[in-house]
């Protein structure tokens, strides 16, 4: 299924505002400000999560000149394969709600339902430097790539996190003179232990076809990365460790740095502590070394190899690539452009210049983004 149209209704600088959808690749320009990044942040919503600014929905929400806080807002897409159509909506319902609401074809839905029907996947100028910057953050946008593919890693994720918050919110309660409850923490950790285990194994699991479907890639404008993952639990699960002993490895670990992290306020052990490697095939150099631009082709390197691999499934893999020719040459940028149309995806792509865009003219669709209108150029 494609994308044929997208509607924002006080979403961001959007009071109001359609975007028909005619052809596979939609290049969005205008000068910077204009809200060509709002339009792929809604877009980036019919996944779970935050979206591609990781905002929460009260500052997604538009606001006039003395406004304090956001309005109620909503984003719909239409999707269609020809025959059938279907409509994801989500958005707040009141001013200021914390919770977004999700609807498919008009029915209250969980947001991992949202899988069944599109897999966003996004490359923002923040991960231009994505090996160099900081860990967490590549963990998160590995674990995007990995839930795109298996959406069950979302609620492993998902369920990890709220199970260390507890824990960590109990430890740090009893520095305070109120002891923890060791039954209370052995409970958690046991949820933290199957959880993690979980995630750890979609991960490895996720990384052996990545790293096959970039060697399959051969010689390519963009250089290829062997990946790694440094994490005790998923060196376990790559090393084809049970679910079951990895848990307790977690579990373990868990338990023996309970003082540790009670007088750190912060948990060191763990999953969440796993780190995305890469080394520059090439250069035979860790990626973080490289310069932005160099960065920037091995995270697309490494985005392409997913999309591949999502392609033909029924839930479709959307790209969406915010300042796309940022820190790529002209030959790279033109490489981008025929990977994307080699794969048959649907991309939206965002830049100040049309220019830039010039090899994509008669094969994709401009619109121009300025002071909050929508024009299409063809």
């Amino acid at each position: 299924m494609v994308i044929t149209a997208l509607t924002l209704t006080d979403f961001r600088s959007y009071a109001s505002a359609t975007l028909p959808v005619t052809a596979g690749t939609v290049v969005l320009h205008g000068p910077n400000g204009a809200g060509k990044t709002n339009l792929l942040e809604a877009l980036s919503l019919f996944t779970p999560g935050k979206g591609l600014r990781g905002a929460t929905a009260p500052e997604m929400g538009r606001r006039e000149p003395g406004e304090t806080g956001g309005r109620a807002w909503a984003v719909m897409a239409v999707l269609t394969d020809g025959e059938d159509e279907v409509r994801l909506g989500t958005g707040v319902q009141a001013a200021g709600a914390a919770r977004r609401i999700v609807r498919i074809d008009g029915e209250t839905a969980q947001p991992g339902r949202l899988l069944d029907h599109l897999r966003p996947i996004w490359a923002t100028p923040e991960q231009d430097r994505l090996f160099s910057d900081a860990r967490a953050d590549r963990l998160k946008f590995f674990d995007r790539l990995v839930f795109a593919a298996d959406p069950a890693h979302a609620a492993a994720v998902s369920a990890y996190e709220k199970a260390l918050r507890e824990r960590l919110r109990l430890l740090t309660d009893g520095a305070e003179g109120q002891p923890a409850d060791p039954l209370w923490l052995d409970a958690l950790e046991i949820r933290l232990g199957e959880a993690g285990a979980a995630a750890a194994t979609a991960r490895a699991a996720a990384l052996k076809v990545l790293q096959a479907e970039i060697d399959a890639r051969g010689d390519r404008p963009f250089p290829q990365a062997d990946l790694g993952l440094a994490g005790e639990a998923e060196t376990l699960a790559a090393e084809g460790v049970s679910d079951a002993d990895i848990a307790a490895a977690i579990r373990e670990g868990m338990a023996r740095s309970r003082a540790r992290d009670a007088g750190a306020g912060r948990s060191l052990f763990g999953p969440h502590r796993s780190d995305l490697t890469a080394l520059h095939r090439e250069k035979n150099r860790p990626a973080a070394e490289g310069s932005s631009g160099e960065q920037k082709a091995l995270v697309l390197n490494l985005i392409l190899a997913q999309l591949a691999r999502l392609s033909g499934q029924k839930a479709a893999p959307i790209l969406l690539l915010d300042e796309a020719p940022a820190h790529l040459d002209a030959r790279r940028r033109a490489a981008l452009f025929d990977e994307i149309e080699a794969l048959g995806l649907q991309a939206f792509l965002t830049g100040t210049e049309s220019e830039l865009f010039a090899p994509l003219r008669g094969r994709a669709e401009f619109v121009r983004v300025e002071g909050g209108t929508l024009t299409a150029e063809g």
